[in-house]
């Protein structure tokens, strides 16, 4: 029988008998962990010696000795022949030293397991009998994806004496847009402060009793201003809770994600920021209009809607090979064209309003500068919707010249 231990190898010796590639494999591992190792061999593969050239592992160019297991806590053998690995298993096995035995069909006293890591988080797996590392791989693979998925329970059940904070940029909605990262952190949640906008759909797989406080704005309607949310997120970090603050897009682009992580910083909090898929690029992205294109647009300029249009966002509007994209700006479009125009920006200038990008409910209008305002009235635009203007914008950008004299849809 086999019993799996969790050994902390950090600032402890390590010895690794062999030079080869299997020796590269763990090596890169154990260095990882913290271990000191220290490699005995009378030659290196290529893999080997460039990873003790680049680390803190020594080699010593001889075969091995019994002295060399003085004082080490753990020794892995893989010398390519073993009957020589099976002698070093022997000393160890005689000097009450673990061994792990790399040998083709056999083991050692201890045995690296198949690993994955979730956060902080170790799931390892072995045989219990005989060695077979390709069955053990696959395993741990299909646990990784499940964890990645966030579909194994990594909640904490231990409360601690302080909580953390986590800031994860949710995306444009569609849960499959959602970071690893991002998925992970929801798993591991006791506190979700969520957002209106984002992978709302993903909240449905929690914990039942994982509380989910709604925090959602809406143009002219802000239930919880800012300051209590941010109040909030202290508030229940100081608890010893895990929090996730799940926003749409991404948290630092008009996400006042900046203000949220100087609130924790400021109370002494644990926070951390996973980025998400903007809405500058995705939404556009979902209606076939890259913001950048070469030959088209070389630069990319960003508006928040809501805000005073600046002298920037002007000469970006009338500059030809320039996209000016705007977030929360659909009250705002007839004083965004009146600005363009008064910039000099062209009649004809292409303008396209993606509305609810990325859900089933999404319809793209094209018009000009000089048409928007009246097309968007009529088609009756709200939010959320991403405004572009510039070339990018062009219906059949992205379709060869024979596909658009042909009439081709764009996509």
């Amino acid at each position: 029988m086999t019993t799996m231990l969790g050994v902390s190898l950090e600032g402890r010796d390590v010895l690794m008998v062999g030079g080869g590639d299997v020796t590269a494999r763990r090596l890169e591992r154990l260095l990882a962990e913290g271990a000191r190792v220290r490699i005995v061999a009378p030659a290196l593969s290529a893999r080997t010696a460039e990873l003790v050239a680049q680390s803190t592992a020594t080699w010593v160019q001889r075969a091995v000795q019994d002295a060399d297991l003085d004082g080490v806590w753990l020794v892995h053998t893989a010398t390519g022949d073993a009957e020589r690995d099976l002698q070093v298993a022997a000393v160890c096995e005689s000097r009450r030293i673990l061994c792990v035995n790399a040998s083709d069909g056999a083991h050692g006293t201890a045995r690296i397991a198949a690993e994955t890591r979730a956060g902080d988080v170790i799931v390892g797996v072995v045989s219990d009998a005989g060695v077979d590392p390709r069955r053990a791989g696959r395993l741990r693979d299909a646990i990784a994806a499940q964890v990645r998925e966030g579909r194994l329970p990594l909640r904490r059940r231990r409360s601690t004496a302080v909580g953390s904070v986590a800031l994860v940029g949710g995306g444009p909605g569609p849960t499959d847009l959602i970071t690893v990262r991002g998925r992970r952190l929801l798993a591991e949640a006791d506190v979700v402060v969520a957002d209106r906008l984002g992978p709302v759909d993903v909240l449905a797989e929690l914990d039942p009793d994982v509380e989910v406080i709604d925090v959602g704005k809406r143009p002219g309607h802000h239930p919880v201003p800012q300051e209590e949310i941010n109040a909030l997120l202290v508030a229940h970090a100081r608890r010893g809770l895990r929090v996730v603050r799940l926003k749409g897009g991404d948290p630092f682009v008009f996400g006042r994600g900046g203000e949220e992580v100087a609130a924790c910083t400021a109370a002494g909090v644990p926070v951390d920021v996973v980025p998400g898929l903007t809405s500058v690029v995705s939404v556009p992205q979902a209606a076939g209009i890259p913001v950048t294109h070469r030959g088209t647009a070389a630069s990319l300029h960003v508006v928040n809607g809501q805000g005073t249009i600046t002298a920037a966002t002007r000469a970006a509007m009338a500059d030809g090979e320039t996209t000016t994209v705007i977030l929360m700006g659909v009250a705002a479009l007839p004083r965004l064209v009146e600005a363009a125009r008064a910039a000099g920006a062209p009649a004809d200038r292409p303008v396209a309003i993606v509305q609810e990008g990325h859900t089933d409910r999404q319809r793209t209008l094209r018009s000009t500068l000089d048409e928007v305002v009246d097309d968007a009235r009529r088609a009756g635009v709200s939010n959320p919707a991403v405004i572009v203007f510039g070339d990018v914008a062009r219906a059949g950008l992205l379709l060869h010249p024979e596909q658009q004299a042909a009439g081709v849809p764009s996509p």
